[in-house]
């Protein structure tokens, strides 16, 4: 148990670029925090396989091939957050992607009386994402990743409207930047330090 845990609710946003480990990190904090994980792939897959409204919708989008709207994902997000087993704490991975969606967060957290303590950012540079991205094609089979064209738009996509999350939640003192470089192990020891201070 660490002290956070003891102390009250810990709302954590995991983030950084495709490829930059986020999901295996979150695998880890979740247990390191006592706190669920919440990643939006997941929470798609559920709405999906449950057959919910939500589910529904964002069906129509990603049957067409299309982006999930805000409106729909902010809604899942909202869902998922008045759940119970989120008063202690959560971690978020996937979301927030764009300034609106991060507004769109604040607007939620308010609303429910909650509020974002840390923006955890696992930074690597583009050439790790590239190399990390062909790589991870050739274990799982992915041949989204496998294209260099691919990983480019993914990396450009990022930057182009993730990134500027970051400048949102600067000023507020919430980010905290994690070296992605380096062995599982480091790089969440890294992590842990984070709420240690």
């Amino acid at each position: 148990m660490n002290k956070h845990a003891k102390t009250g609710a810990i709302n954590v946003v995991l983030f950084g670029p495709p490829g930059a480990g986020k999901g295996t990190q979150a695998a880890k904090l979740k247990d390191f925090l006592a706190v669920p994980h919440i990643s939006t792939g997941d929470m798609f897959r559920y709405h999906i396989k449950n057959n919910t409204e939500l589910g529904k919708t964002a069906k129509s989008y990603s049957d067409k091939g299309k982006l999930v709207p805000d409106e729909v994902t902010i809604a899942m997000v909202k869902d998922r957050l008045s759940q119970p087993d989120v008063k202690n704490g959560f971690l978020l991975d996937g979301f927030p992607r764009s300034v609106p969606q991060a507004e769109a967060l604040d607007k939620i957290l308010a609303g429910l009386g909650m509020k974002l303590d840390y923006v955890v950012n696992i930074s690597i540079a583009d050439e790790e994402i590239r190399n990390r991205l062909s790589k991870r094609a050739q274990i799982e089979g992915r041949a989204d990743d496998a294209d260099p064209k691919v990983i480019q738009n993914r990396i450009n996509t990022y930057k182009a409207q993730s990134e500027p999350c970051l400048k949102y939640y600067r000023p507020k003192k919430h980010v905290w930047d994690i070296n992605g470089i380096g062995a599982i192990d480091e790089v969440f020891e890294r992590i842990k330090k984070v709420f240690q201070k």
